[in-house]
Parts: structure tokens; sequence; C-alpha cells
């Protein structure tokens, strides 16, 4: 089975990784299905092959109805545990995951208990859409094992609905705290890794840092929405198959000079 291997260093957002693995090869048909099969009001997901700073890339939009509904952990939770078969249970369980990872990280940021906690910061139905959706991929693409290099947070302040706040924003600090995760300012001042895309590396990323030997199957690579000049705002997605052989396999020592 493949291993997923992610190159985060222009940030993470759900609509970049979803981005990456549709590009990969991920059923859209699927993703969509298992959205709707979760999302209470209708969701369009569409893709739009793009460039950033030279790279060919493909965007995902998610659009929604505008709404003012704030949907809490609780009903978040039973949105997921309800849908029907379309959502299957791997993609079920790793939604579940990364939605109670995000509730805990903004209950802990603002100081209200978990059954307090709206995800009006994150999007409500986009980030429903980002997260089901990235854990279809992750399931329709057979992906057991992921890792995740040097996870680029930006840097400055982004208007929220707290007012400003610095960036990274205090969930994704929240989030990230006590994991093994290797976080890095820039390349630009803006926000590059969302609540909903650290949400997603924390609850699907098993190993952080360089991945073991492999050779690489298939790239995919997801856009942001914004199109930096100084850096290409995207997600590198790759399957690898490990090579064992060459990981077990000390380098020889150089040769010392007499």
């Amino acid at each position: 089975m493949p291993s997923l291997a992610l190159q985060c260093a222009s940030g993470a957002s759900g609509d970049m990784l979803l981005g990456a693995l549709l590009d990969l090869g991920a059923s859209l048909e699927r993703v969509r299905a298992g959205v709707a099969a979760v999302a209470p009001e209708p969701v369009e997901i569409t893709v739009e092959p793009v460039r950033r700073a030279g790279f060919a890339a493909l965007k995902a939009h998610v659009r929604v109805a505008e709404s003012h509904h704030h949907r809490g952990w609780s009903h978040v939770r039973d949105l997921i545990t309800a849908a029907g078969p379309e959502l299957d249970d791997g993609a079920r369980r790793r939604a579940l995951e990364t939605f109670r990872l995000l509730a805990q990280a903004e209950a802990r940021a603002h100081g209200v208990g978990l059954d307090e906690v709206h995800f009006h910061e994150v999007g409500a139905l986009d980030a429903i859409a980002d997260v089901v959706g990235v854990c279809v991929a992750l399931e329709d693409l057979g992906v057991d094992e992921v890792h995740a290099d040097v996870v680029a947070v930006g840097s400055g302040q982004v208007r929220t609905s707290h007012g400003l706040l610095p960036v990274p924003v205090p969930a994704v600090l929240e989030l990230f705290a006590g994991t093994d995760a290797v976080l890095e300012a820039g390349p630009v001042r803006a926000e590059l890794c969302t609540p909903t895309g650290a949400a997603l590396l924390v609850a699907q990323v098993g190993a952080w840092g360089a991945p073991p030997p492999a050779t690489v199957v298939k790239v995919g690579v997801g856009a942001g929405s914004a199109d930096h000049t100084r850096s290409a705002n995207v997600v590198r997605a790759m399957l690898v198959e490990p090579v064992p052989q060459l990981a077990a396999t000390p380098l020889p020592s150089p040769a010392v000079a007499r």
C-alpha cells in the first residue's frame, strides 16, 4: 500500500490538501457524494487547473450558500455519524478525529468548554466540505500512512471574528502543540496554515519530517487561493513506495585521509 508524503512549504489549508489529493487521482465524484452525505445544505465542489509561481496545480473550489449557522462540535459530530453509506467507515473515522482535534484546540485557545465551541472561525459548511472531502480522498487513494515535512505557517496578523490575531492563530498553535511537527514562519507575511489545514495534518499525519527512502509513484499539486509573487502557494502530495532495503542499509563511512 503506498504512503503519502506531503510538502507544506507554503502552508496548508483544507482546499489546498483537497486539490492535491484530487490531482493525485482521487475520485471527484466520490468526494462530492461523501460531502453531500454529511452537509445539511447544498455544497458545490469543482476543480480548476491553475498556475502558482510556475507550478501547474489544481485548485479545488468549495462553494456554499451564505449561511449564518454556527454549528457546534456536537452538531458536526452528529452529522458525520448519521451520514449514509456514501461516506465509508474509514472516511467517517478520519473526519470525526479531525473535527474532534479542531474542537479541542478551539476550546483551549478561547477558554471555553468543548460544547461551547462553534466553527464560525473556520467556515462551517466550507470546513465540513474540506475535511470530509480530504478524508474521502485519502480512503479512495488507499492511503494508510501519511508523512509531512516542515509546515510553513506564515507571519503577521489576520482578521478574524475575534478581531486581529497574530499568525499563526491560537487554534493552529494549539493543534500543533505536543506533536513532532516542525513549523516555520514565512515565506510571506500572511496566514499560510489555517485551523482546518492544521487539524487535517495533525489527524492524518503519522510521521513528521522527511519520509524514508522511497520511489515516487505519482505527484499531485494543490493550489491555494492567493498567488504569491515570491513563492508557490501550493501543497505537494506524493504517493510513494518505501524501499526497505535502502532504509536498512547503512551508508559507507567516508574515507579518512591519513
